[in-house]
């Protein structure tokens, strides 16, 4: 869950595309991929006549927990903006500490990204991948071993939560960490984490994934269809806390972005290396200030600290953050056009209200007109491919602001280079 920031507080791809990468259970090596969709290739391209079906490259890693299985399907091909062209509208849902329990939330959505056209980001928490008698497996920084201020899981909580992983990657959607024992506030928490800490509680993230048949002992299960050491390149650290340390240590380990900060609805830039997809303020309808945009925040500033506030009040309190996500979305799409970055749990607080404001806002946003519901992934491969002198002016727009004289001539004209000795797009290394 995220600190409580008040602040006065693709391409568009379509269900024929989806060629899903067919994993054997046995010895995953030469399993033609013959699912719907395939005939075409990833993309729709036709094959040569004749031409055999191509065989999935699966090499198993380690205990087979995760196997290599090549490039992950429907990943859009990110594109440069044209001259004057108008940037599209991302958004971006992600979910904190994603597992699959008996509320069966993370399958349910899955199926709402699918019939909305979106794929999202999972942070993953490692010790849902670790059954609760091989606690002491994990050695937290700074805390007793075996420790951790959520639960492990048991076998059929890791079987359910691998077979959910397994079809969201297949499905082009991104899983990245949480990491494990969400450890928060001042004297216990992350906030006070090295970067050596946070190497360890990255290793250990990593080793859980990558050995859950050997902690479970279900060897003949089908595998995670991804390397994590290449899958996994950013995250968002408990309660928002530790971020400069981790930081450090992520660009250290070959992270390309941070979902753990701060900010208002504005363009992205980098900070330490790493692309900073900080989740961003909203208005709160009917109240005089905004809150960040995930429902746990949302939740403090109308029932407080309890997760289970007046019934009487559940249906208000979601359709006002639905209204909220909406105002913020539409403050970008019809202003500077700044990538919206949402973050949301699985958890059923205030009757589940928070999963409905979060579905129905899905619903209304990822099938407009010019947007693109993506994963983390997706938006830091479309900003990478940009040219850095635009996204320079893309940052410079104000929030819900758009180019008063309109995208074509304020994209077509190249910015003036900045004078020497000031800094230009790219910050300063620290």
């Amino acid at each position: 869950m995220a600190a409580n920031p008040r602040t006065g507080a693709g391409a568009r791809r379509t269900a024929a595309g989806l060629a899903a990468l067919m994993v054997c259970t046995a010895a995953l090596a030469g399993c033609a991929d013959d699912s719907p969709g395939a005939k075409g290739g990833a993309h729709g391209a036709k094959k040569p006549a004749g031409a055999p079906a191509p065989k999935a490259a699966v090499r198993m890693i380690g205990d087979g927990s995760t196997a290599f299985t090549g490039q992950q399907p429907l990943l859009p091909r990110p594109e440069r903006l044209r001259p004057g062209q108008k940037p599209p509208q991302f958004v971006v849902f992600s979910w904190d500490g994603a597992g699959e329990d008996g509320q069966k939330l993370f399958s349910h959505f899955r199926k709402v990204a699918k019939r909305n056209d979106a794929t999202m980001t999972y942070f993953l928490s490692g010790v849902y991948m670790l059954p609760e008698e091989k606690r002491r497996l994990y050695k937290p920084p700074q805390h007793l071993e075996g420790s951790s201020d959520i639960g492990f899981n048991d076998r059929a909580g890791i079987k359910d939560t691998v077979d959910q992983l397994r079809g969201a990657w297949l499905e082009g959607n991104e899983i990245g960490t949480h990491f494990n024992g969400h450890f928060c506030g001042t004297g216990r928490g992350v906030g006070e984490w090295s970067v050596e800490d946070w190497k360890s509680e990255i290793g250990q993230a990593k080793s859980f994934v990558k050995a859950w048949k050997t902690n479970t002992g279900l060897k003949k299960a089908a595998p995670l269809p991804f390397d994590y050491d290449r899958e996994l390149i950013g995250a968002r650290t408990p309660c928002l806390e530790g971020r400069t340390n981790f930081m450090r240590a992520a660009r250290e380990l070959g992270f390309r972005y941070d979902t753990s900060g701060v900010n208002n609805q504005l363009w992205p830039k980098k900070k330490e290396g790493l692309w900073d997809l900080s989740m961003q303020l909203v208005p709160v309808p009917g109240r005089g200030f905004e809150t960040l945009t995930m429902d746990y925040n949302f939740m403090v500033n109308q029932s407080g600290s309890t997760s289970q506030g007046d019934p009487d009040q559940h249906e208000y309190w979601g359709d006002q953050m639905r209204d909220g996500l909406l105002r913020g979305f539409a403050r970008a799409y019809d202003g500077n056009r700044a990538p919206l970055i949402i973050g949301n749990h699985f958890e059923s607080w205030n009757g589940g209200t928070y999963m409905r404001a979060i579905e129905e806002t899905i619903e209304r946003v990822c099938t407009k007109r010019e947007v693109r519901c993506v994963s983390f992934r997706q938006l830091a491969d479309w900003l990478d491919a940009q040219d850095p002198q635009v996204l320079d002016r893309l940052t410079r727009l104000g929030v819900g602001k758009a180019p008063k004289e309109g995208w074509r001539p304020y994209l077509s004209a190249r910015p003036a280079p900045a004078p020497k000795g000031v800094p230009g797009a790219e910050p300063a290394k620290r």
